[in-house]
Protein backbone atom coordinates (compact mmCIF):
# COMPACT_ATOMS: atom_id res chain seq x y z
CA UNK A 1 0.00 0.00 0.00
CA UNK A 2 1.12 3.59 -0.85
CA UNK A 3 0.31 6.39 1.39
CA UNK A 4 -0.65 9.89 -0.05
CA UNK A 5 -2.44 13.41 0.81
CA UNK A 6 -4.78 14.50 -1.69
CA UNK A 7 -6.44 17.97 -0.67
CA UNK A 8 -5.64 17.35 2.67
CA UNK A 9 -6.83 13.55 2.91
CA UNK A 10 -5.10 11.19 4.04
CA UNK A 11 -5.16 7.85 1.55
CA UNK A 12 -3.63 4.66 1.09
CA UNK A 13 -4.26 2.73 -2.00
CA UNK A 14 -2.42 -0.30 -3.55
CA UNK A 15 1.21 0.38 -5.22
CA UNK A 16 0.47 1.37 -9.19
CA UNK A 17 -2.91 3.11 -8.19
CA UNK A 18 -3.10 6.35 -11.04
CA UNK A 19 -3.68 9.96 -8.69
CA UNK A 20 -7.36 9.92 -10.53
CA UNK A 21 -8.19 6.53 -9.00
CA UNK A 22 -6.97 7.32 -5.76
CA UNK A 23 -8.73 10.43 -5.22
CA UNK A 24 -12.13 9.20 -5.88
CA UNK A 25 -11.42 6.38 -3.30
CA UNK A 26 -12.42 9.80 -0.72
CA UNK A 27 -14.84 11.33 -2.73
CA UNK A 28 -12.34 14.06 -4.51
CA UNK A 29 -13.47 14.44 -8.58
CA UNK A 30 -10.65 15.46 -11.03
CA UNK A 31 -12.17 16.43 -14.51
CA UNK A 32 -11.16 14.85 -17.52
CA UNK A 33 -12.03 14.38 -21.19
CA UNK A 34 -9.76 12.08 -22.94
CA UNK A 35 -9.57 9.31 -20.03
CA UNK A 36 -12.05 6.08 -21.05
CA UNK A 37 -10.11 3.86 -18.05
CA UNK A 38 -8.67 0.83 -19.51
CA UNK A 39 -8.94 2.02 -23.36
CA UNK A 40 -7.25 5.55 -23.35
CA UNK A 41 -4.77 7.04 -20.45
CA UNK A 42 -2.90 9.10 -22.72
CA UNK A 43 -2.94 12.24 -20.92
CA UNK A 44 -3.54 13.86 -24.51
CA UNK A 45 -5.55 16.78 -22.89
CA UNK A 46 -4.44 18.01 -20.16
CA UNK A 47 -7.64 18.53 -18.29
CA UNK A 48 -6.95 15.77 -15.04
CA UNK A 49 -3.41 17.68 -14.04
CA UNK A 50 -2.78 18.24 -10.67
CA UNK A 51 -0.30 19.76 -8.45
CA UNK A 52 2.45 18.17 -6.66
CA UNK A 53 4.24 19.32 -4.24
CA UNK A 54 7.91 19.61 -5.08
CA UNK A 55 7.34 19.00 -8.74
CA UNK A 56 7.84 21.60 -10.81
CA UNK A 57 5.13 20.37 -13.51
CA UNK A 58 1.30 19.70 -13.62
CA UNK A 59 1.63 16.00 -14.18
CA UNK A 60 -1.79 14.43 -15.42
CA UNK A 61 -3.47 12.22 -12.63
CA UNK A 62 -4.74 10.20 -15.31
CA UNK A 63 -1.48 8.20 -16.07
CA UNK A 64 0.39 8.88 -13.02
CA UNK A 65 1.10 6.72 -10.30
CA UNK A 66 1.22 7.47 -6.67
CA UNK A 67 4.63 7.49 -4.54
CA UNK A 68 4.59 6.89 -0.88
CA UNK A 69 4.51 10.33 0.72
CA UNK A 70 3.04 12.77 -2.06
CA UNK A 71 1.10 15.34 -1.33
CA UNK A 72 -1.35 16.44 -4.13
CA UNK A 73 -3.56 19.70 -4.41
CA UNK A 74 -5.98 18.73 -7.12
CA UNK A 75 -7.65 22.11 -7.75
CA UNK A 76 -5.10 25.04 -6.36
CA UNK A 77 -5.53 28.54 -8.94
CA UNK A 78 -2.38 26.99 -11.30
CA UNK A 79 -4.78 23.77 -12.08
CA UNK A 80 -7.33 26.13 -12.43
CA UNK A 81 -5.98 28.38 -14.88
CA UNK A 82 -3.80 25.25 -16.32
CA UNK A 83 -7.23 23.82 -16.98
CA UNK A 84 -8.78 26.44 -18.12
CA UNK A 85 -6.53 27.51 -21.10
CA UNK A 86 -6.05 23.78 -21.57
CA UNK A 87 -9.88 23.61 -22.83
CA UNK A 88 -9.79 27.25 -24.21
CA UNK A 89 -7.26 26.01 -27.07
CA UNK A 90 -8.92 23.06 -27.56
CA UNK A 91 -12.49 25.33 -28.00
CA UNK A 92 -10.21 27.35 -30.26
CA UNK A 93 -9.58 24.77 -32.85
CA UNK A 94 -13.28 23.40 -32.26
CA UNK A 95 -16.36 24.09 -33.95
CA UNK A 96 -18.68 25.32 -30.74
CA UNK A 97 -22.03 25.47 -32.96
CA UNK A 98 -23.46 23.25 -30.51
CA UNK A 99 -27.05 24.25 -31.36
CA UNK A 100 -26.76 21.96 -34.35
CA UNK A 101 -24.70 18.94 -33.26
CA UNK A 102 -26.31 15.89 -32.40
CA UNK A 103 -23.82 15.49 -29.27
CA UNK A 104 -25.64 19.16 -27.52
CA UNK A 105 -26.66 18.19 -24.20
CA UNK A 106 -24.72 15.23 -24.17
CA UNK A 107 -20.79 16.17 -24.89
CA UNK A 108 -17.98 16.25 -22.45
CA UNK A 109 -16.34 18.81 -23.65
CA UNK A 110 -19.47 21.12 -23.45
CA UNK A 111 -20.46 19.79 -20.37
CA UNK A 112 -16.36 20.67 -18.81
CA UNK A 113 -16.41 24.25 -20.56
CA UNK A 114 -19.41 25.23 -18.75
CA UNK A 115 -18.09 23.63 -15.59
CA UNK A 116 -15.38 25.63 -16.20
CA UNK A 117 -16.96 28.90 -16.86
CA UNK A 118 -15.85 29.37 -19.92
CA UNK A 119 -17.65 32.31 -21.55
CA UNK A 120 -15.43 33.42 -24.17
CA UNK A 121 -12.32 31.65 -26.10
CA UNK A 122 -9.42 34.29 -25.68
CA UNK A 123 -7.55 32.90 -28.91
CA UNK A 124 -8.08 32.83 -32.58
CA UNK A 125 -10.59 30.06 -34.06
CA UNK A 126 -8.58 27.73 -36.57
CA UNK A 127 -10.91 24.72 -37.02
CA UNK A 128 -10.29 21.97 -39.33
CA UNK A 129 -12.59 22.17 -42.46
CA UNK A 130 -12.31 18.29 -43.89
CA UNK A 131 -15.36 16.38 -43.66
CA UNK A 132 -15.89 12.76 -44.45
CA UNK A 133 -18.29 11.25 -47.07
CA UNK A 134 -21.36 12.19 -46.22
CA UNK A 135 -22.98 9.39 -47.92
CA UNK A 136 -20.91 6.64 -45.52
CA UNK A 137 -22.42 5.05 -42.67
CA UNK A 138 -20.09 6.49 -40.86
CA UNK A 139 -18.69 10.01 -40.83
CA UNK A 140 -16.13 12.01 -39.52
CA UNK A 141 -16.00 15.67 -38.41
CA UNK A 142 -12.78 17.24 -38.56
CA UNK A 143 -13.71 20.28 -37.03
CA UNK A 144 -15.40 18.79 -34.34
CA UNK A 145 -12.39 16.21 -33.65
CA UNK A 146 -10.26 17.34 -30.23
CA UNK A 147 -7.77 14.97 -31.03
CA UNK A 148 -8.39 12.78 -27.68
CA UNK A 149 -7.35 9.55 -29.22
CA UNK A 150 -10.17 7.45 -28.11
CA UNK A 151 -11.15 6.53 -31.19
CA UNK A 152 -7.21 5.22 -32.01
CA UNK A 153 -7.60 3.30 -29.35
CA UNK A 154 -10.82 1.97 -28.82
CA UNK A 155 -10.23 0.60 -32.78
CA UNK A 156 -6.81 -0.47 -31.74
CA UNK A 157 -6.96 -2.49 -28.36
CA UNK A 158 -10.97 -3.30 -28.54
CA UNK A 159 -11.83 -4.11 -32.19
CA UNK A 160 -8.34 -4.71 -33.66
CA UNK A 161 -8.85 -3.02 -36.85
CA UNK A 162 -6.66 -0.38 -36.76
CA UNK A 163 -8.43 2.23 -38.80
CA UNK A 164 -7.68 5.57 -37.01
CA UNK A 165 -4.45 6.86 -36.39
CA UNK A 166 -2.50 10.05 -35.36
CA UNK A 167 -1.32 11.43 -38.82
CA UNK A 168 1.05 14.55 -39.37
CA UNK A 169 3.52 16.58 -36.81
CA UNK A 170 3.21 19.47 -34.44
CA UNK A 171 0.13 21.73 -35.27
CA UNK A 172 -1.11 20.04 -38.58
CA UNK A 173 -1.54 16.33 -36.15
CA UNK A 174 -4.74 15.37 -36.22
CA UNK A 175 -6.41 11.86 -36.33
CA UNK A 176 -7.33 10.34 -39.77
CA UNK A 177 -7.72 7.08 -41.41
CA UNK A 178 -4.66 5.28 -42.03
CA UNK A 179 -3.94 2.15 -44.90
CA UNK A 180 -6.37 4.23 -47.07
CA UNK A 181 -7.70 7.49 -49.01
CA UNK A 182 -10.68 7.93 -47.17
CA UNK A 183 -13.11 5.73 -44.62
CA UNK A 184 -14.57 4.05 -47.43
CA UNK A 185 -12.01 3.16 -48.94
CA UNK A 186 -10.66 1.97 -45.41
CA UNK A 187 -10.78 -2.13 -44.03
CA UNK A 188 -13.46 -0.03 -41.10
CA UNK A 189 -15.91 -2.71 -40.13
CA UNK A 190 -18.25 -0.14 -39.06
CA UNK A 191 -19.23 -1.33 -35.46
CA UNK A 192 -19.13 2.65 -34.94
CA UNK A 193 -17.61 2.03 -31.44
CA UNK A 194 -15.39 4.71 -32.08
CA UNK A 195 -18.48 6.90 -32.25
CA UNK A 196 -19.62 5.73 -28.90
CA UNK A 197 -16.36 6.18 -27.24
CA UNK A 198 -16.17 9.80 -28.97
CA UNK A 199 -16.99 12.65 -26.06
CA UNK A 200 -17.83 14.91 -28.81
CA UNK A 201 -19.66 14.95 -32.43
CA UNK A 202 -16.63 14.73 -34.27
CA UNK A 203 -17.91 10.96 -35.30
CA UNK A 204 -21.50 10.44 -36.29
CA UNK A 205 -23.55 8.13 -37.80
CA UNK A 206 -25.20 8.98 -41.23
CA UNK A 207 -28.62 10.80 -40.75
CA UNK A 208 -31.56 9.01 -42.21
CA UNK A 209 -34.49 10.28 -40.42
CA UNK A 210 -35.15 12.29 -42.84
CA UNK A 211 -36.01 9.07 -45.41
CA UNK A 212 -38.56 8.18 -43.37
CA UNK A 213 -40.45 10.90 -43.16
CA UNK A 214 -40.45 11.34 -46.13
CA UNK A 215 -42.24 8.14 -46.64
CA UNK A 216 -44.67 8.37 -44.29
CA UNK A 217 -45.47 11.74 -46.15
CA UNK A 218 -45.84 9.93 -49.58
CA UNK A 219 -49.36 8.73 -49.90
CA UNK A 220 -48.13 5.81 -52.69
CA UNK A 221 -46.18 4.12 -49.81
CA UNK A 222 -46.96 1.69 -47.03
CA UNK A 223 -44.29 2.12 -44.11
CA UNK A 224 -43.47 -0.87 -42.49
CA UNK A 225 -40.78 -0.67 -39.04
CA UNK A 226 -39.30 -3.98 -37.85
CA UNK A 227 -37.72 -3.40 -34.20
CA UNK A 228 -34.43 -5.58 -33.73
CA UNK A 229 -34.38 -7.29 -30.26
CA UNK A 230 -31.50 -4.86 -28.46
CA UNK A 231 -33.36 -1.81 -28.90
CA UNK A 232 -36.20 -2.38 -26.26
CA UNK A 233 -33.57 -2.43 -23.89
CA UNK A 234 -32.05 1.39 -25.18
CA UNK A 235 -34.38 3.68 -27.01
CA UNK A 236 -36.16 4.68 -23.59
CA UNK A 237 -33.14 6.01 -21.82
CA UNK A 238 -33.44 9.31 -23.61
CA UNK A 239 -37.00 10.08 -22.31
CA UNK A 240 -35.79 8.56 -18.69
CA UNK A 241 -37.96 5.44 -19.27
CA UNK A 242 -37.21 2.13 -17.36
CA UNK A 243 -37.06 -0.74 -19.06
CA UNK A 244 -40.32 -1.46 -17.70
CA UNK A 245 -41.74 1.01 -19.13
CA UNK A 246 -39.74 1.17 -22.43
CA UNK A 247 -41.21 -1.56 -24.10
CA UNK A 248 -41.32 -2.39 -27.78
CA UNK A 249 -45.05 -1.99 -27.31
CA UNK A 250 -44.59 1.39 -26.50
CA UNK A 251 -42.24 1.77 -29.36
CA UNK A 252 -44.68 0.84 -31.75
CA UNK A 253 -47.75 3.40 -29.70
CA UNK A 254 -44.63 6.14 -30.49
CA UNK A 255 -44.20 4.74 -34.61
CA UNK A 256 -47.62 4.31 -35.23
CA UNK A 257 -48.58 8.12 -33.50
CA UNK A 258 -45.38 9.37 -36.07
CA UNK A 259 -47.59 7.77 -38.84
CA UNK A 260 -45.95 5.11 -39.31
CA UNK A 261 -48.53 2.07 -41.15
CA UNK A 262 -47.05 -1.39 -39.62
CA UNK A 263 -44.69 -2.39 -36.70
CA UNK A 264 -43.25 -5.61 -36.67
CA UNK A 265 -40.68 -7.26 -34.30
CA UNK A 266 -37.19 -8.62 -35.76
CA UNK A 267 -37.79 -11.36 -33.22
CA UNK A 268 -39.67 -12.52 -35.57
CA UNK A 269 -36.69 -13.05 -38.35
CA UNK A 270 -34.72 -13.91 -35.55
CA UNK A 271 -36.24 -17.13 -34.69
CA UNK A 272 -36.15 -17.74 -38.86
CA UNK A 273 -33.10 -17.33 -38.87
CA UNK A 274 -32.55 -20.00 -35.76
CA UNK A 275 -34.99 -22.36 -38.23
CA UNK A 276 -32.40 -21.44 -41.37
CA UNK A 277 -29.19 -21.24 -39.64
CA UNK A 278 -29.52 -24.37 -37.42
CA UNK A 279 -30.84 -26.56 -40.21
CA UNK A 280 -27.72 -25.48 -42.21
CA UNK A 281 -25.60 -26.46 -39.24
CA UNK A 282 -26.83 -29.98 -39.12
CA UNK A 283 -26.56 -30.52 -42.60
CA UNK A 284 -22.96 -29.16 -42.64
CA UNK A 285 -22.43 -31.42 -39.09
CA UNK A 286 -23.94 -34.31 -40.77
CA UNK A 287 -21.76 -33.87 -44.20
CA UNK A 288 -18.89 -36.52 -43.42
CA UNK A 289 -16.74 -33.80 -43.71
CA UNK A 290 -17.11 -32.17 -46.89
CA UNK A 291 -18.21 -28.97 -45.32
CA UNK A 292 -16.54 -26.40 -44.08
CA UNK A 293 -17.17 -26.41 -40.47
CA UNK A 294 -16.18 -24.39 -37.78
CA UNK A 295 -19.92 -22.88 -39.09
CA UNK A 296 -19.86 -19.30 -38.08
CA UNK A 297 -23.21 -17.15 -37.45
CA UNK A 298 -23.66 -14.07 -40.03
CA UNK A 299 -26.46 -12.34 -38.30
CA UNK A 300 -23.88 -8.71 -37.33
CA UNK A 301 -22.69 -7.51 -40.53
CA UNK A 302 -19.90 -5.85 -38.66
CA UNK A 303 -18.03 -9.30 -38.30
CA UNK A 304 -18.97 -10.08 -41.52
CA UNK A 305 -16.92 -6.94 -42.95
CA UNK A 306 -14.27 -7.74 -40.44
CA UNK A 307 -13.62 -11.29 -41.85
CA UNK A 308 -14.32 -10.57 -45.36
CA UNK A 309 -11.44 -7.98 -45.04
CA UNK A 310 -8.77 -9.25 -42.44
CA UNK A 311 -9.63 -12.90 -42.78
CA UNK A 312 -11.11 -13.78 -46.23
CA UNK A 313 -9.68 -17.44 -45.67
CA UNK A 314 -12.81 -18.09 -43.20
CA UNK A 315 -15.42 -16.49 -45.44
CA UNK A 316 -16.64 -19.72 -46.44
CA UNK A 317 -17.21 -20.97 -42.70
CA UNK A 318 -19.68 -17.78 -42.21
CA UNK A 319 -23.33 -19.25 -42.36
CA UNK A 320 -25.07 -18.53 -45.87
CA UNK A 321 -28.40 -17.17 -43.94
CA UNK A 322 -28.93 -14.00 -43.88
CA UNK A 323 -29.29 -11.11 -40.69
CA UNK A 324 -32.26 -11.31 -39.26
CA UNK A 325 -32.46 -7.21 -40.47
CA UNK A 326 -32.47 -8.56 -44.45
CA UNK A 327 -34.46 -11.90 -43.94
CA UNK A 328 -37.22 -9.30 -42.61
CA UNK A 329 -36.92 -6.99 -45.23
CA UNK A 330 -37.29 -10.09 -48.36
CA UNK A 331 -40.12 -11.99 -46.51
CA UNK A 332 -41.98 -8.51 -45.98
CA UNK A 333 -41.85 -7.39 -49.94
CA UNK A 334 -42.97 -11.11 -50.37
CA UNK A 335 -44.82 -12.88 -48.37
CA UNK A 336 -46.46 -9.99 -46.84
CA UNK A 337 -47.01 -7.98 -49.85
CA UNK A 338 -48.96 -11.07 -51.04
CA UNK A 339 -50.77 -11.25 -47.85
CA UNK A 340 -51.48 -7.39 -48.29
CA UNK A 341 -51.92 -7.73 -51.75
CA UNK A 342 -50.24 -5.04 -53.00
CA UNK A 343 -47.22 -4.33 -55.56
CA UNK A 344 -44.19 -4.59 -53.50
CA UNK A 345 -42.42 -1.47 -54.66
CA UNK A 346 -45.13 0.22 -52.51
CA UNK A 347 -43.73 -0.94 -49.21
CA UNK A 348 -41.19 1.28 -47.62
CA UNK A 349 -38.86 -0.99 -45.63
CA UNK A 350 -37.37 0.46 -42.32
CA UNK A 351 -35.18 -1.10 -39.36
CA UNK A 352 -34.60 -0.12 -36.26
CA UNK A 353 -31.66 -1.20 -35.52
CA UNK A 354 -28.49 -0.77 -32.76
CA UNK A 355 -26.10 -0.78 -35.53
CA UNK A 356 -23.68 1.31 -38.35
CA UNK A 357 -23.17 -1.37 -40.10
CA UNK A 358 -26.92 -2.64 -41.15
CA UNK A 359 -27.04 0.77 -42.97
CA UNK A 360 -24.23 -0.83 -45.19
CA UNK A 361 -25.86 -4.20 -45.08
CA UNK A 362 -29.03 -2.96 -46.34
CA UNK A 363 -27.22 -1.34 -49.17
CA UNK A 364 -25.56 -4.11 -50.59
CA UNK A 365 -26.79 -4.93 -54.43
CA UNK A 366 -27.16 -7.95 -53.56
CA UNK A 367 -29.83 -7.74 -51.26
CA UNK A 368 -33.13 -7.40 -53.51
CA UNK A 369 -34.47 -11.18 -53.84
CA UNK A 370 -37.87 -10.16 -52.56
CA UNK A 371 -38.40 -8.08 -55.47
CA UNK A 372 -35.05 -6.39 -57.42
CA UNK A 373 -35.57 -3.27 -55.27
CA UNK A 374 -33.55 -3.07 -51.90
CA UNK A 375 -35.24 -5.38 -49.35
CA UNK A 376 -34.56 -2.91 -46.65
CA UNK A 377 -34.78 0.07 -47.68
CA UNK A 378 -33.55 2.49 -44.64
CA UNK A 379 -32.29 1.95 -41.35
CA UNK A 380 -32.42 3.97 -38.18
CA UNK A 381 -30.10 3.78 -35.36
CA UNK A 382 -31.46 3.79 -31.65
CA UNK A 383 -30.09 7.04 -31.65
CA UNK A 384 -31.97 8.29 -34.87
CA UNK A 385 -35.14 6.85 -34.13
CA UNK A 386 -34.85 8.88 -30.63
CA UNK A 387 -34.36 11.70 -32.64
CA UNK A 388 -37.08 11.10 -34.84
CA UNK A 389 -39.95 10.95 -31.80
CA UNK A 390 -38.52 14.01 -30.69
CA UNK A 391 -38.57 15.83 -33.65
CA UNK A 392 -42.39 14.99 -34.21
CA UNK A 393 -43.18 16.12 -30.47
CA UNK A 394 -43.83 12.86 -29.06
CA UNK A 395 -44.14 12.02 -25.65
CA UNK A 396 -43.83 7.93 -24.80
CA UNK A 397 -44.60 8.31 -21.38
CA UNK A 398 -47.98 9.54 -22.12
CA UNK A 399 -48.61 6.84 -24.84
CA UNK A 400 -49.96 3.37 -23.48
CA UNK A 401 -48.74 0.25 -25.00
CA UNK A 402 -49.99 -1.14 -28.15
CA UNK A 403 -49.87 -4.15 -30.00
CA UNK A 404 -47.64 -4.95 -32.32
CA UNK A 405 -49.01 -5.87 -35.90
CA UNK A 406 -49.71 -9.51 -37.03
CA UNK A 407 -48.23 -11.98 -38.30
CA UNK A 408 -45.00 -10.75 -37.82
CA UNK A 409 -45.05 -8.82 -34.68
CA UNK A 410 -44.87 -12.10 -32.93
CA UNK A 411 -41.39 -13.35 -31.91
CA UNK A 412 -40.02 -15.55 -29.28
CA UNK A 413 -37.59 -15.71 -26.05
CA UNK A 414 -35.22 -17.29 -28.19
CA UNK A 415 -35.08 -14.25 -30.77
CA UNK A 416 -35.68 -11.57 -27.98
CA UNK A 417 -31.95 -13.27 -26.59
CA UNK A 418 -30.33 -12.58 -30.02
CA UNK A 419 -29.24 -8.71 -28.63
CA UNK A 420 -27.00 -10.12 -26.25
CA UNK A 421 -23.52 -11.79 -26.79
CA UNK A 422 -24.27 -15.75 -26.89
CA UNK A 423 -28.09 -15.47 -27.37
CA UNK A 424 -27.78 -16.20 -31.13
CA UNK A 425 -25.89 -19.49 -29.97
CA UNK A 426 -28.31 -20.24 -27.08
CA UNK A 427 -31.08 -19.99 -29.54
CA UNK A 428 -29.54 -21.69 -31.99
CA UNK A 429 -29.00 -24.72 -29.42
CA UNK A 430 -32.21 -25.03 -28.25
CA UNK A 431 -33.58 -25.45 -31.62
CA UNK A 432 -31.03 -27.95 -32.67
CA UNK A 433 -31.63 -30.36 -29.67
CA UNK A 434 -35.30 -30.31 -30.96
CA UNK A 435 -34.11 -30.87 -34.39
CA UNK A 436 -32.40 -33.86 -33.62
CA UNK A 437 -34.22 -35.28 -30.51
CA UNK A 438 -37.73 -34.39 -31.61
CA UNK A 439 -38.24 -32.87 -28.04
CA UNK A 440 -37.35 -29.56 -26.64
CA UNK A 441 -34.66 -29.44 -24.01
CA UNK A 442 -34.79 -27.29 -20.64
CA UNK A 443 -35.05 -23.33 -22.22
CA UNK A 444 -32.08 -22.69 -19.72
CA UNK A 445 -30.01 -25.92 -20.55
CA UNK A 446 -27.22 -23.69 -22.69
CA UNK A 447 -27.28 -20.70 -20.16
CA UNK A 448 -23.53 -21.50 -19.64
CA UNK A 449 -22.70 -19.22 -23.23
CA UNK A 450 -24.42 -16.11 -21.38
CA UNK A 451 -22.01 -13.32 -19.73
CA UNK A 452 -20.05 -10.70 -20.62
CA UNK A 453 -16.51 -12.76 -21.01
CA UNK A 454 -14.85 -11.85 -23.97
CA UNK A 455 -14.56 -15.23 -25.36
CA UNK A 456 -16.17 -18.34 -23.71
CA UNK A 457 -16.75 -21.80 -24.94
CA UNK A 458 -19.11 -25.02 -24.04
CA UNK A 459 -19.08 -28.24 -24.85
CA UNK A 460 -23.06 -30.10 -25.11
CA UNK A 461 -23.77 -33.63 -25.74
CA UNK A 462 -27.19 -33.45 -28.12
CA UNK A 463 -28.22 -36.96 -28.13
CA UNK A 464 -25.22 -38.48 -27.90
CA UNK A 465 -23.37 -35.96 -30.38
CA UNK A 466 -20.70 -33.77 -28.68
CA UNK A 467 -20.59 -30.06 -29.89
CA UNK A 468 -17.95 -27.88 -28.93
CA UNK A 469 -18.95 -24.54 -29.47
CA UNK A 470 -17.64 -20.47 -28.81
CA UNK A 471 -19.09 -17.31 -28.12
CA UNK A 472 -17.26 -14.41 -28.73
CA UNK A 473 -17.46 -10.39 -28.73
CA UNK A 474 -15.89 -7.48 -29.55
CA UNK A 475 -13.75 -7.71 -32.97
CA UNK A 476 -10.66 -7.78 -30.66
CA UNK A 477 -11.45 -11.09 -29.34
CA UNK A 478 -12.77 -12.09 -32.56
CA UNK A 479 -9.09 -11.85 -34.28
CA UNK A 480 -7.79 -13.70 -31.49
CA UNK A 481 -9.82 -16.39 -32.11
CA UNK A 482 -9.47 -16.15 -35.31
CA UNK A 483 -5.64 -16.38 -35.21
CA UNK A 484 -5.92 -19.31 -32.98
CA UNK A 485 -7.94 -21.39 -35.63
CA UNK A 486 -5.13 -20.46 -38.07
CA UNK A 487 -2.31 -22.01 -35.82
CA UNK A 488 -4.65 -25.15 -34.58
CA UNK A 489 -4.89 -24.15 -31.19
CA UNK A 490 -8.40 -24.57 -30.58
CA UNK A 491 -11.39 -26.84 -32.59
CA UNK A 492 -14.58 -25.90 -32.90
CA UNK A 493 -18.19 -26.73 -34.53
CA UNK A 494 -19.83 -23.81 -34.19
CA UNK A 495 -18.94 -20.21 -33.07
CA UNK A 496 -20.87 -17.39 -32.91
CA UNK A 497 -19.48 -13.60 -32.77
CA UNK A 498 -20.94 -10.26 -32.44
CA UNK A 499 -18.54 -6.83 -33.57
CA UNK A 500 -19.45 -5.55 -30.74
CA UNK A 501 -18.48 -5.70 -26.74
CA UNK A 502 -21.32 -6.98 -25.39
CA UNK A 503 -22.90 -7.55 -28.15
CA UNK A 504 -26.09 -5.68 -29.94
CA UNK A 505 -26.97 -4.12 -26.83
CA UNK A 506 -23.88 -2.26 -26.72
CA UNK A 507 -24.06 -1.97 -30.30
CA UNK A 508 -22.29 1.16 -32.31
CA UNK A 509 -26.03 3.00 -32.90
CA UNK A 510 -27.61 2.85 -29.03
CA UNK A 511 -27.23 5.81 -27.01
CA UNK A 512 -23.55 7.22 -25.19
CA UNK A 513 -22.12 7.58 -21.78
CA UNK A 514 -18.59 8.87 -20.86
CA UNK A 515 -16.81 6.01 -19.64
CA UNK A 516 -19.65 3.39 -18.90
CA UNK A 517 -20.20 0.40 -20.80
CA UNK A 518 -23.85 -0.41 -21.16
CA UNK A 519 -23.93 -3.72 -22.42
CA UNK A 520 -23.57 -5.38 -18.99
CA UNK A 521 -26.63 -3.23 -17.63
CA UNK A 522 -28.88 -4.14 -20.55
CA UNK A 523 -28.49 -7.46 -21.58
CA UNK A 524 -30.50 -8.76 -18.31
CA UNK A 525 -33.36 -6.83 -19.61
CA UNK A 526 -33.54 -9.67 -22.89
CA UNK A 527 -32.58 -11.96 -20.84
CA UNK A 528 -35.90 -11.26 -17.91
CA UNK A 529 -38.13 -10.84 -21.00
CA UNK A 530 -37.56 -14.65 -22.39
CA UNK A 531 -37.51 -15.81 -19.00
CA UNK A 532 -40.78 -14.20 -18.37
CA UNK A 533 -42.39 -14.99 -21.44
CA UNK A 534 -44.32 -18.77 -22.50
CA UNK A 535 -42.67 -19.22 -25.89
CA UNK A 536 -39.18 -19.19 -26.00
CA UNK A 537 -38.59 -21.50 -28.42
CA UNK A 538 -38.10 -20.35 -32.34
CA UNK A 539 -39.38 -23.48 -33.78
CA UNK A 540 -42.69 -22.52 -31.84
CA UNK A 541 -43.31 -19.49 -32.72
CA UNK A 542 -46.78 -20.24 -34.74
CA UNK A 543 -45.76 -17.24 -37.24
CA UNK A 544 -42.91 -19.46 -37.86
CA UNK A 545 -44.72 -22.28 -38.28
CA UNK A 546 -47.30 -20.23 -40.91
CA UNK A 547 -44.54 -19.12 -42.98
CA UNK A 548 -43.21 -22.53 -43.81
CA UNK A 549 -46.88 -23.95 -43.84
CA UNK A 550 -47.85 -21.38 -46.20
CA UNK A 551 -44.67 -20.06 -47.87
CA UNK A 552 -41.43 -21.29 -47.81
CA UNK A 553 -41.88 -25.09 -47.44
CA UNK A 554 -39.50 -26.24 -44.78
CA UNK A 555 -35.98 -24.92 -44.32
CA UNK A 556 -33.14 -24.89 -46.42
CA UNK A 557 -36.16 -25.27 -49.55
CA UNK A 558 -35.41 -23.47 -52.95
CA UNK A 559 -37.75 -20.77 -51.51
CA UNK A 560 -36.14 -19.96 -48.60
CA UNK A 561 -32.39 -20.40 -50.59
CA UNK A 562 -33.73 -17.42 -52.85
CA UNK A 563 -35.07 -15.07 -49.91
CA UNK A 564 -33.16 -16.13 -46.66
CA UNK A 565 -29.51 -16.65 -47.97
CA UNK A 566 -26.77 -15.04 -49.06
CA UNK A 567 -23.38 -15.07 -51.23
CA UNK A 568 -20.94 -13.42 -48.97
CA UNK A 569 -18.75 -13.06 -52.07
CA UNK A 570 -21.06 -11.08 -54.36
CA UNK A 571 -19.94 -8.07 -52.93
CA UNK A 572 -16.52 -7.02 -52.00
CA UNK A 573 -14.47 -5.05 -48.98
CA UNK A 574 -11.90 -2.48 -50.10
CA UNK A 575 -9.09 -4.27 -51.29
CA UNK A 576 -10.76 -7.46 -51.17
CA UNK A 577 -9.67 -9.72 -54.08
Amino acid sequence: MVNVTIDNKPVSVPEGTTILDAAKTVGIHIPTLCYWKGINDVGACRVCVVEVEGNKRLPAACNTAVEEGMVIKTNTKAVRDARRANVELILSEHYCHCTTCVRSGNCSLQKLSNDLNIREIPYEFHADKKKSNPDFPLIRDYSRCIKCMRCVQVCDKIQATGVWDLVNTGSRATVDVVDAYSLEDSKCALCGQCITHCPVGALIERDDTEKVIDAIHDPEKITVVQIAPSIRTAWGEAFGLSPEEATVERLAACLKEIGIDYVFDTNFTADLTIMEEGSEFLERLGSGGTAKLPLFTSCCPGWVRFVKAHYPEFVDNLSTAKSPQQMFGAVVKSYYADILKVDPSKIFSISIMPCLAKKHECAIPVMNDACGDPDVDVVLTTREVDRLIKSEHVCPSELSDIALDLPLGIGSGAGNIFGATGGVMEAALRTAYNLVTGKNPDPDAFESVRGQDGWKESTFDINGTKLKVAVVNGLGNADKLLKALKKGEVSYDFIEVMACPGGCVGGGGQPMYDNMEMAPKRAPVLYSQDKAGTLRFSHENPSIKEIYKDYLEKPLSHKSHKLLHTDHHAWKMPGEE
